[in-house]
């Protein structure tokens, strides 16, 4: 196999999962902007991402999130994902929508609420194991605003004690994957603000235990590629939840702020082994002004670029310079990678796969958007209020 049809192979193995809530109405602290043709249920959200994994052939599973997503029959739900040609991804614990949990969830001084977290983090793995899915992702709001509010230390004892509780309930198939974030909505001191905390429950955990690295959750500077070097040297990294950050936690379409950031990662990805490993490559975005579908097919598209001058880096050429200490060719290599135009390569992956090779293109020509907005009248349309 030449060295440019193994680049077309992987990236036809390439699979980007999409969230469900990217589906929904979504906006900012201070509002949410409605849009026409919104899904109204978990079923009609599966029919959207139905379509971005159709017009990409790359989307091919969806992260719910709970409640946002909660149905009477998740197996009947798992079942409807299968029938449009998708399944169901990653499902997403919901511990900081609810008053209770003002002070905490899983980190609360409080017993009692500290129960009633974890008692719906083992109720999104019986959600896995009606769903048939795999990784159980999540995120904690946890943290305090003023020094002397509650024990640090005393806090990740809680957590460890919650984490050890769910890992425990996992199936032989089934994974825990911890999110991390360095701030927001605790200002002071937050329970899981960095990869390293976040590694340090894994590896104490287990091997089905792993970190999950959200682009958009590190300080101004941050080497994310470092990090996603390190966790794959150690066998942590889970995942990603791919978005784009201008300050904070944007959420904004992955490659839109920093697309060379998004390459330099995912060749540690391609060098590490992560790309043909099981990694997932999920999205983590808020369309909040943007439609919504065109937003998604469009971060996929972003990934896919990446990804695509990733697997174009000549690793020789790298090798070789690294070793004999030229900066300015080592350097080189990479920037004549990132620099290449592979979208007309990717448009020959897509017409090899049997898709049109313009998804964006495609999309508006099917007449979708048109028709969800005809049809998706009354009802009360999926997202999160602010």
């Amino acid at each position: 196999m030449t060295e440019l049809a193994a680049v077309k192979a992987a990236l036809k193995t390439q699979a980007v999962e999409t969230p469900s809530w990217a589906y929904g109405n979504s906006g900012t602290r201070f509002k949410v902007f409605a849009q026409a043709g919104v899904p109204r249920s978990p079923f009609e959200k599966l029919d959207d991402a139905a379509k971005v994994h159709e017009f990409t052939g790359v989307a091919p599973t969806v992260a719910l999130h709970i409640p946002w997503d909660t149905v009477d029959d998740y197996a009947a739900l798992a079942e409807y994902a299968e029938k449009r040609g998708v399944k169901v991804g990653a499902i997403n614990s919901n511990t900081f929508q609810d008053d209770a949990y003002k002070l905490g969830s899983v980190c609360h001084p409080d017993a009692a609420v500290r129960r009633k977290a974890v008692d719906h983090l083992l109720e999104c793995v019986d959600i896995m194991d009606a769903t048939g899915s795999r990784d159980l992702k999540l995120w904690f709001a946890d943290g305090t605003n003023y020094p002397g509010q509650d024990d640090i230390r005393g806090r990740q004892d809680r957590l460890a004690e919650a984490l050890a509780e769910v890992y425990e309930r996992l199936g032989d198939d089934q994974r825990m994957l911890l999110e991390y974030k360095f701030f927001e909505p605790a200002f002071y001191s937050t329970d899981v603000p960095d990869w390293g905390t976040a590694y340090a429950h894994c590896l104490k955990l287990g091997e089905k235990a792993q970190v999950v690295v959200d682009t958009g959750h590190h300080a101004p500077g941050t080497n994310i590629e470092f990090i996603v070097a390190t966790l794959l040297r150690e066998g942590k990294l889970g995942g990603f939840d791919f978005n784009s950050r201008f300050y904070a936690d944007d959420d904004l379409m992955v490659g839109a702020a920093d697309p060379f950031q998004l390459f330099r990662i995912m060749y540690e990805v391609v060098r590490g082994g992560g790309f043909s490993s099981d990694v997932a490559f999920m999205l983590d975005q808020c369309h909040n002004i943007e439609a919504k579908i065109p937003a998604i097919i469009r971060s996929v598209m972003n990934v896919q670029e990446a990804t695509a001058k990733a697997l174009l880096v000549d690793r020789d050429a790298l090798v070789a310079a690294q070793a004999s200490g030229d900066v300015l060719e080592a350097n080189a290599v990479l920037m004549d990678a990132y620099n290449t135009d592979v979208r007309p390569l990717l448009r020959e992956v897509r017409e090899e796969m049997g898709l049109d090779p313009e998804p964006l293109k495609a999309y508006k020509a099917s007449g979708w958007a048109e028709k969800v907005v005809a049809e998706r009248i009354g009802g009360e349309q999926a997202g999160w209020g602010a």
